[in-house]
């Protein structure tokens, strides 16, 4: 069961940073690629913030005893 909550914890690591990646590109913080669609645009901030949500969620349900 340990092997399962390490995957776990590292989906929900690699959720925590893309959603965090999406949630500043929509705030249009960071700039890369420069010639991304979702730059400036509020819906990937909702989306990004939504999934690093839900990858701390994982996180923690991966170290819970």
């Amino acid at each position: 069961m340990s092997a399962v909550k390490g995957i776990l914890a590292i989906i929900g690591v690699a959720m925590i940073l893309v959603g965090g990646l999406w949630a500043l590109q929509g705030l249009d913080i960071i700039r890369w690629p420069a010639s991304s669609f979702m730059l400036g645009d509020t819906t990937w901030t909702r989306n990004g913030v939504v999934l690093a949500v839900a990858g701390i969620f994982l996180v923690w349900f991966a170290r819970k005893r």
